[in-house]
């Protein structure tokens, strides 16, 4: 664990642009096909056999009757730090410090590597699979997008945890953990507010957060790094 999280510091060695774009086809964009893949499968299961889980519909509606304005406006916030210009924004500013700080763009670029990859796998099975939205009242503009797998989890998770990873080098061991603390928790309160906003079912938000979760996985290890002891000595 411990050399897989700070595999980018144990080999700090520059790889050419072509190792980078073939580690980043083998690693990561070819187990990403087969995410899709099992996300397409599952979101058919659901939306075929399964009949929709109708008993689904029991936890929104718990959420609709737990509604106050004040938890409505807290949903509200959460929401925005997943929307697509919040996780543009935030990744550019992440990407152009950490590239600044290291001088290494293949380290700097893992968080645009897990937020890209999640996105075309959540655009393409939600487009293929095409599953409608809780019939509750939502407070939210319901996106051109269907409602599986959540794209709003999906990217909170690929992009907060990619961030937990690397907050990994800060030195003062106070702010290192707030920050980690911070960005582990993100994902999980963003389902919530999608749960409670009556934009998607548990499902939906279940299989977003794998997705998200999994590219951020294949994000970090992307590239090839000499970690283990016997390799380096």
């Amino acid at each position: 664990m411990t050399t897989f999280i700070h595999r980018y510091e144990l080999d700090r060695t520059a790889p050419t642009r072509a190792e980078a774009a073939r580690d980043l086809a083998r690693r990561a964009l070819l187990p990403g096909l087969v995410i899709l893949l099992g996300l397409v499968g599952i979101g058919f299961l659901i939306t075929g056999p399964l009949g929709g889980l109708p008993g689904e519909t029991g936890i929104n509606d718990a959420l609709v009757d737990s509604r106050t304005p004040f938890l409505n406006q807290v949903s509200f916030l959460i929401s925005l730090v997943g929307n697509t210009e919040f996780v543009l924004g935030l990744g550019t500013l992440v990407i152009g410090l950490v590239w600044w700080r290291t001088r290494e763009w293949w380290y700097a670029i893992v968080p645009a590597i897990a937020v890209a990859l999640q996105a075309a796998i959540f655009m393409t099975s939600a487009a293929i699979v095409a599953r409608e939205r809780p019939q509750v009242d939502q407070l939210d503009d319901a996106p051109p997008t269907s409602s599986f797998p959540s794209g709003h989890v999906g990217a909170a998770a690929a992009m907060y945890f990619t961030l937990a990873l690397m907050a990994q080098r800060i030195p003062n061991p106070v702010l290192r953990w707030l920050a980690t603390a911070v960005c582990m928790v993100m994902p999980f309160a963003m389902a919530w507010s999608r749960l409670y906003r009556g934009m998607h079912s548990f499902t939906d938000v279940l299989f977003g957060f794998l997705n998200g979760a999994l590219c951020a996985f294949l994000a970090w290890r992307y590239l090839r790094r000499e970690v283990e002891p016997q390799t380096r000595a």
